[in-house]
């Protein structure tokens, strides 16, 4: 049998792809794929947050009803709900997020949710908040 590399031995390749398997495949029963080493620093408390736009509004890539400051106040909040709280209620949604180190301003905003309804999207998270989200998806 003919290996496909020859620059690595059996148990390196291995080792390798072992590696790489939580971006390959994605989440499963370990959670989310992001390894703790690999999500970035907050901000400093004199230092503007991340973002995908600092100038400003971007020119494209905001889907119709939505600005881009929305889209990214809805990323936000879908980074510390992740796919094993979905569908869930608010109390759920709220251990969720507290689970992921979430702000204080998030679990908040969660707090606000009526009681005894089942979410299945972070999109309708969003829309119960208050916020409006894309009128047309393509």
């Amino acid at each position: 049998m003919e290996r496909g590399n020859s620059k690595h031995g059996p148990r390196i390749d291995e080792q390798m792809s072992q590696e790489v398997s939580g971006l390959v495949q994605g989440p499963g029963t370990g959670g989310s794929r992001v390894d703790e080493s690999r999500v970035p620093e907050p901000a400093g408390e004199d230092q503007p947050e991340a973002t995908t736009a600092p100038a400003g509004e971007l020119r494209t890539g905001s889907p119709q009803g939505m600005s881009s400051e929305d889209v990214e106040r809805r990323s936000r909040l879908g980074r510390f709900i992740t796919m094993s709280a979905l569908p869930g209620d608010r109390d759920a949604l709220v251990a969720n997020a507290r689970d992921n180190d979430a702000p204080d301003d998030i679990v908040a905003e969660l707090e606000r949710l009526p009681e005894g309804t089942r979410y299945q999207t972070v999109s309708e998270v969003w829309a119960a908040l208050g916020h409006k989200n894309e009128t047309t998806r393509w």
